[in-house]
């Protein structure tokens, strides 16, 4: 018979790992200063990145305080709870389940508490490369800028049968993080007109970083 690993052991061995792991990379920012100026003059952002580069961001976060939208399902609750070792704040909720809550949950939580918002915007099942409407939902409640962020990995093992081809770079690899210029949606009241075209504005900016 087959016993199943408590989730609280496995986040905190991969806890553990990640620390070791990214310590290894050598990390390269580009674009960092403008996103710390606005952190430091304390106004609200929602930061965006694909899916699949996620690995290595939260190790270069330093100062930042950061509320991140995880999904519920299993492998959303192990993710959860590495991140809050790490000291982020999570909201769980995704398309299927619990995902206005959850959004709601970061505008509020920026709103009272400064912090900043992040979202991997084709999560939590894509398609890949395809931003979804929650990053501007969250910047149109919170009246935040929007700070679209790739992340290219010099060597890195891909998982080729994962729905977003997720990457985790190789130990002792270069990690580069180039932080796009912040910006401010329009102003508009949130319909699906307005929201698919912030929404596809959002994806042109995040291609055109790599």
């Amino acid at each position: 018979m087959k016993i199943p690993v408590p989730i609280p052991l496995i986040s905190t061995a991969i806890y553990h790992l990640y620390k070791i792991w990214c310590k290894t990379l050598k990390y390269e920012e580009v674009g960092r200063e403008r996103l710390d100026e606005l952190w430091d003059a304390g106004t609200p952002m929602v930061t965006c990145l694909w899916h699949d580069e996620l690995f290595p961001l939260m190790h270069a976060r330093r100062q930042l305080e950061i509320i991140a939208v995880v999904s519920q399902s299993s492998d959303g609750e192990i993710l959860a709870q590495v991140l809050e070792k790490l000291g982020l704040l999570t909201s769980r909720g995704s398309s299927s389940r619990g995902g206005v809550k959850a959004l709601l949950r970061v505008a509020k939580t920026m709103r009272t508490s400064k912090h900043l918002g992040c979202i991997t915007v084709d999560g939590p099942r894509g398609p890949r490369h395809e931003a979804k409407e929650g990053a501007i939902f969250i910047a149109h409640r919170s009246n935040a800028k929007i700070v679209p962020i790739r992340i290219a990995m010099e060597n890195s093992y891909i998982f080729q049968k994962a729905w977003d081809k997720f990457q985790i770079p190789l130990p002792f690899s270069k990690v580069k993080i180039i932080f796009g210029e912040p910006y401010d949606l329009e102003e508009g009241k949130l319909s699906d007109e307005y929201l698919e075209k912030e929404r596809q504005r959002l994806e042109d900016k995040l291609k055109a970083l790599l």
